[in-house]
Formats: structure tokens, C-alpha cells, sequence
């Protein structure tokens, strides 16, 4: 077992209620799980996405801990939050990273995957 291991997993969704479609305007939110798989209490410190469109233009968002919060995680704890992005296409992408500081001083970080942000029936 990894002494700094995080997990992140990453669910979608699209939502229609507060998109408008013809002002390019689409809505997704992503549930993020967090979860850590190491045997070192850490702390999350700050966020890093890139968030690329249909057209490949990029947006990069840096931050510090994640909704105003950094939550300290303990050896299996994970904790769960749920955010959201605008985007002008139908379909998009994110990935990034969480940066942490464990209990003995070392900063590591936790990447997230690339993870794909589509309107339903769009992509074929």
C-alpha cells in the first residue's frame, strides 16, 4: 500500500433546466469523489481543472481547496462534493488535479483523469 495514494472518481450530468441551447449555453455538473487509498492522513490544499470545448479552446481554473472547503482526509475516508461548469458546445472535457499535504509535511498530488461533459443523443 502507497503511503500517498488518492483516489478520484468523477460522475456527469447534463442539466437541461438551466441550459439554453440556442445561446450556445450548456450546463454540466460533476459529483466528485475523493477517497484516500494511502496510509498518510492528508489535507487538500488547492484544485487545478482544464477544461477544453468542442472547439478545443481551453479554460484553466486554479483554486484554493474545493466549494470553500479542504477537507482533511484520514486513511479510507473520502469525502464527496458536487460542482459544475458553462460550456458554448454540446460536448466537452475536463481533467486535472487536487494537490494535497500529508500529515509528515510531504505535498503530493491527486490527478483526475480526463473525464468527457456531452448533452445526451449528441454524440454519435
Amino acid at each position: 500500500m502507497e503511503k500517498y495514494d488518492v483516489v478520484v472518481s468523477v460522475r456527469t450530468e447534463y442539466i437541461a433546466s438551466q441550459s439554453t441551447p440556442a445561446e450556445s449555453r450548456y450546463v454540466f455538473a460533476y459529483h466528485i469523489s475523493i477517497t484516500n487509498c494511502g496510509t498518510e492522513s492528508a489535507k487538500l490544499q488547492t484544485r487545478h481543472w482544464v477544461i477544453t470545448n468542442g472547439n478545443e479552446q481551453v479554460q484553466e481554473v486554479k483554486g484554493s481547496g474545493v466549494i470553500g472547503e479542504y477537507p482533511y482526509l484520514q486513511p479510507g475516508e473520502s469525502f464527496h462534493y458536487t460542482s459544475g461548469t458553462v460550456m458554448d458546445t454540446v460536448v466537452g472535457s475536463m481533467h486535472g488535479s487536487y494537490q494535497f499535504l500529508a500529515d509528515d509535511g510531504t505535498e503530493f498530488r491527486a490527478p483526475v483523469r480526463p473525464f468527457t461533459l456531452s448533452v445526451p443523443n449528441q454524440i454519435h
